[in-house]
């Protein structure tokens, strides 16, 4: 899995569990389930709140590759930015998510959705939505827009969403994220900020009796990564790759 790194500038894997209740709110349970993750990762040293009932973890960012975990008042999240192995990636996720029925009191029946997200961002000083509109394409219906005479595009995110099982409770969608405005499409001026592309597999609803978090997480990942490697890579990433590298 570290291999998608080839095909992007920055690669990261996050992980987020939605619950049905509130998580514990309390000083000692908050403190107690980030000190269980440093424990297992003495690099993640950095801690701090954002807003209400939002706390992280993490390591330090400056080398490009690193850790964090963070806890919401209804949410758990996690990632690993630029991995050196898969083992790196499923590793973190893993251990959040085994101990959050203990530490959390965030039993499977508690799971209101779970979700896998791969994220790839393209370093790309220019037009981000003249390039998506290069490699991903425009609908046909919308063509004849393109054409006007002022009809710069300053905005091209397109997304698609689509079931993977029967009963729709596993999920993939697949967006793009321009960051590109009107002000720098009129002087001409863009920023460094990069392109990125996401692809995310949810699977909704309680988990059954005999299904774990670590379990669910397992099998969205292998869902994800056999899309990417049927589909987006010589679909999207090596396209939107090529594409930049010719600019």
């Amino acid at each position: 899995m570290n291999g998608y790194g080839a095909f992007s500038d920055d690669f990261y894997l996050n992980m987020v569990l939605t619950t049905e209740m509130d998580l514990p709110k309390g000083r000692e349970s908050i403190l107690h389930f980030f000190e269980q993750i440093r424990r297992r990762y003495p690099k993640m040293q950095n801690f701090y709140g954002r807003e209400k009932h939002e706390f992280v973890l993490e390591e330090e960012k400056e080398a490009g590759a690193y850790r964090w975990v963070s806890t919401e008042l209804k949410r758990v999240n996690s990632g690993v930015v630029n991995p050196e192995s898969a083992e790196a990636i499923d590793d973190l996720h893993r251990s959040v998510l085994e101990l959050i029925p203990y530490e959390l009191s965030a039993s499977p029946l508690d799971c209101e959705s779970l979700s896998v997200m791969f994220g790839f961002d393209f370093a790309y000083r220019g037009n981000h939505n003249d390039i998506l509109s290069e490699v991903v394409g425009v609908a046909p219906g919308l063509q004849g827009f393109m054409n006007l005479p002022f009809g710069k595009v300053l905005s091209h995110e397109p997304a698609i969403q689509f079931a993977l099982d029967e009963e729709c409770r596993t999920q993939c969608r697949i967006s793009f994220e321009s960051r590109t405005n009107a002000y720098q499409v009129r002087t001409g001026d863009y920023s460094e900020d990069p392109i990125s592309v996401y692809l995310t597999v949810r699977r909704y609803d309680s988990l059954g009796p005999d299904e774990t978090y670590v379990q669910e997480y397992d099998r969205l990942v292998a869902l994800g990564r056999d899309l990417i490697d049927e589909y987006l890579v010589a679909s999207v990433l090596k396209p939107l790759q090529d594409a930049i590298s010719l600019r």
